[in-house]
């Protein structure tokens, strides 16, 4: 009897053990099927909403303006989408543009919050919005952002009178690039006004801007701002001070140009300390303006950790505080 009782003990033993390598062989086999992208995904919890700078789009023709990026984070388990707002307008039009996209987004997903990621001017559009609407808002990433404002916005409209026709017919010209630019990459309707934008950009400019939306911004130029501010809103920022990175990208050579006209490191458009918000992860990579979001088409610094690398990096980063 004793005899019985435990031969029907190893036999349910020995079918446990089946069952379980079975199950774990199966397992394995999932795995393997998996792409290493895929079997390694790690999403955030909200939503990423990238944002494009002055005269940007969302897609040209197929070729986005974060180069690759927006591919990159959905392999690494992120849901992603690139804003809709105008190429050129104020931070404030454009932030109001961003705050609506957000909300179709929110409405869309079922999300609560989403991260901003601002480059260039896309960085003060997305703070708008992170201090008008901060409970819609997780985090707000700014790279290369014009938080500071910018030296070739400063001489641009230093150069171009108030309210002469030489302003006149420069915001009729650079109106109509912009809205060429939207209508190409399908975002008819927005507006456009080139004086308002470059206005925003500069230094006088975006100080007002931080004393209406101050949050994560530095209490001084070149210094770090909260990680969290008292809004509940995480703030990050990085950007470039290589402005010639990659000999056969055309680009290099009028950011080139346009670096001699600051006296600080910087990127060819933004100086390493005016690009301050937040936690800086670091201000000096060898980038220009362009080399932070991918362009042109990849063109990038051999030398330098790559860009698709460093978003990859901040959605881990995000992901491990639980946004």
């Amino acid at each position: 009897m004793m005899k019985t009782s435990m031969l029907k003990i190893l036999k349910k033993v020995s079918q446990v053990k089946s069952a379980t390598l079975s199950a774990l062989f199966l397992a394995g086999i999932t795995l393997l099927s998996l792409s290493p992208q895929q079997a390694y995904a790690q999403g955030t919890k909200y939503p990423v909403v990238l944002v494009h700078g002055l005269f940007g789009f969302d897609d040209i023709w197929g070729v986005d303006y974060f180069y690759r990026i927006p591919q990159t984070l959905r392999q690494q388990g992120a849901q992603v989408f690139v804003a809709s707002v105008s190429p050129a307008n104020s931070s404030e039009v454009r932030g109001e543009q961003l705050r609506t996209f957000v909300q179709a987004v929110l409405a869309q997903t079922g999300a609560e919050k989403v991260n901003l990621i601002g480059h260039s001017h896309g960085g003060p559009t997305i703070r708008y919005v992170a201090s008008v609407s901060p409970e819609m808002v997780a985090s707000a990433t700014s790279i290369g952002g014009v938080n500071w404002g910018s030296r070739v916005a400063d001489l641009a409209r230093g150069i171009i009178p108030v309210n002469s026709n030489t302003e006149y017919l420069a915001q009729q010209g650079i109106n109509l690039l912009a809205g060429i630019i939207s209508g190409i990459s399908g975002n008819n309707g927005l507006p456009s006004d080139s004086i308002a934008a470059m206005t925003s950009l500069t230094t006088q400019g975006s100080i007002a801007f931080n004393q209406a939306y101050p949050e994560g911004i530095p209490s001084q130029y070149c210094g770090q701002g909260q990680q969290l501010a008292n809004n509940g809103v995480y703030y990050f920022s990085w950007s470039g001070t290589s402005p010639l990175t990659h000999v056969v990208d055309p680009s290099d050579y009028p950011l080139s140009l346009t670096s001699l006209v600051f006296g600080e490191p910087n990127d060819g458009l933004v100086s390493g300390c005016s690009s301050h918000l937040g936690k800086v992860i670091k201000d000096n990579y060898k980038m220009n303006h362009l080399d932070e979001v991918n362009q042109t088409l990849g063109l990038v610094s051999w030398f330098e950790t790559n860009p698709e690398t460093l978003y990859r990096q901040h959605l881990n980063r995000l992901q491990q505080l639980g946004l």
